[in-house]
């Protein structure tokens, strides 16, 4: 019998190149932890990109998605499956705001669904007018609009709707033409955000509270509540991208809660963290009354009526209990509290490290970027011309410390929520070890 092949050349052999793998292969988790196949521990502060959120292989998840997984995996969405009933209802409680729920699988193809629904509703509501009182032209003559702002930095996913949305031009290269209706703003900038809503063919707002791919950006409360004013003097969207904020990861349910409370968005996307590790995303359309082009008003969550959208595994019932037990897990443990105490010791823990080679450290709960100084590739000569982070990143994995790259010069702490902080503690001082063997910066 032949040797069977070692995974990374299984994977150079017949998986299509679309990621710059780092050369580690993992076969277990457990908590925080990870096992690679040749048996080595490492402390795990990626978290699948912000997706293990109760660490890896919970027990209560586990239990509960392996007594569903006995009774009743799939049907399709012609049908009604109780699951996904209860964690509709326990996705819109945590919103606080009355709407309803749209399953699929995916950041992305909640992103999707967000730019069908703006898209929609420019089609098929009355426009706003400087003309009219009220802040609609009554007249049905006025053109859809279909342009949808987003911000400079922002990340809304892969597909060609999402890298048209990302106002990151590194994800677009290679694929024009790609879909037109999207505009980008300067995060954080209101003058430039009124400016650009200004155009009459604006209908909606898409903004993540938090920019997690960018480096862990925080909106402003006063950007957001411009957004909110905006888009209600204007009669457009305002939706907000949560995929890596959302559901826990800033120390409140919402992203926006923390960095901006009192403002509702009318939508929002989520995935990631949602499921602990199984793929779901989902969406949340507020119920706020519009007007059709027909003298109709409906709620916006119905909008999207049958045919209009659609998927075929978005919110099974095997997927539906996993997701459910997470969201009670991390209330029984009182996890929302746990992000933001130890996301703040985390934070002073690091600025006390008092490294030369860190520029500075941004946090909100346990999203943390942690940005090294500008000039690093010129103060410390690395064996391989690589991204200042990614150089970091392999040190760190030699040290035992999973860590995410963000962009040239940025690192990504996103571990579990239920990270305790002795893992805190032991993270920071293998960063400071890592960040000590890089030596002395001359004066």
């Amino acid at each position: 019998m032949n040797d069977p092949l070692p995974t990374s050349e299984l994977f150079k052999q017949f998986v299509v190149p679309t990621y710059g793998r780092f050369n580690l292969q993992f076969s277990r988790g457990e908590g925080v932890w990870l096992w690679d196949e040749q048996g080595k521990r490492y402390l795990d502060f990626g978290a699948g990109i912000a997706v293990t959120s109760l660490g890896h292989c919970h027990p209560r998840v586990n239990a509960r998605m392996a007594k569903q997984l006995g009774s009743l995996v799939h049907t399709s969405n012609l049908y009604y499956t109780r699951p996904q009933g209860e964690l509709a209802k326990r996705l819109v409680e945590i919103v606080g705001h009355p709407g309803k729920i749209f399953f699929c699988n995916s950041g992305a193809e909640a992103n999707e669904a967000l730019y069908k629904l703006a898209r929609k509703f420019g089609n098929e509501t009355l426009g706003f007018s400087q003309n009219s009182s009220s802040g609609e032209d009554a007249s049905e003559n006025h053109p859809p609009r279909r342009t949808i702002i987003t911000m400079h930095g922002s990340f809304h996913g892969r597909t060609l709707g999402g890298i048209a949305a990302t106002g990151q031009d590194k994800v677009k290269k290679g694929f024009d033409p790609l879909p037109e209706g999207f505009r980008h703003s300067t995060f954080n900038d209101i003058p430039e955000l009124q400016a650009i809503t200004s155009d009459p063919s604006a209908v909606a707002i898409l903004v993540e509270p938090v920019q997690g791919e960018r480096g862990i950006y925080a909106a402003t409360p006063e950007f957001l509540q411009k957004a909110r004013s905006i888009c209600d003097e204007r009669s457009m969207l305002l939706m907000f991208d949560e995929v890596q904020c959302g559901l826990g990861r800033t120390g409140d349910w919402n992203g926006w809660d923390t960095v901006a409370p009192g403002v509702t968005p009318d939508a929002v996307s989520w995935a990631k963290g949602i499921a602990g590790g199984f793929p779901l995303g989902a969406v949340w359309i507020s119920d706020r009354p519009i007007r059709l082009r027909t003298g109709d008003t409906i709620p916006l969550c119905d909008l999207l009526g049958p045919g209009s959208h659609g998927t075929t595994f978005g919110g099974t019932p095997l997927i539906c209990e996993g997701a459910l037990e997470v969201l009670s897990v991390i209330e029984d443990e009182n996890l929302l509290q746990n992000a933001k105490t130890l996301g703040k010791h985390a934070l002073e823990s690091i600025r006390a490290l008092k490294s030369p080679w860190i520029q500075t450290v941004r946090g909100v709960g346990l999203m943390i970027g942690i940005e090294l100084v500008e000039n690093f590739s010129k103060l410390h000569s690395a064996s391989e011309p690589k991204a200042p982070s990614v150089y970091i990143v392999e040190k760190l994995h030699e040290a035992g410390l999973m860590t995410v790259p963000s962009g040239t010069h940025t690192i990504r702490w996103l571990p579990a929520l239920n990270v305790d902080k002795t893992a805190i503690d032991e993270a920071t001082s293998i960063l400071s070890h890592v960040l000590n063997s890089l030596g002395k910066i001359a004066d």
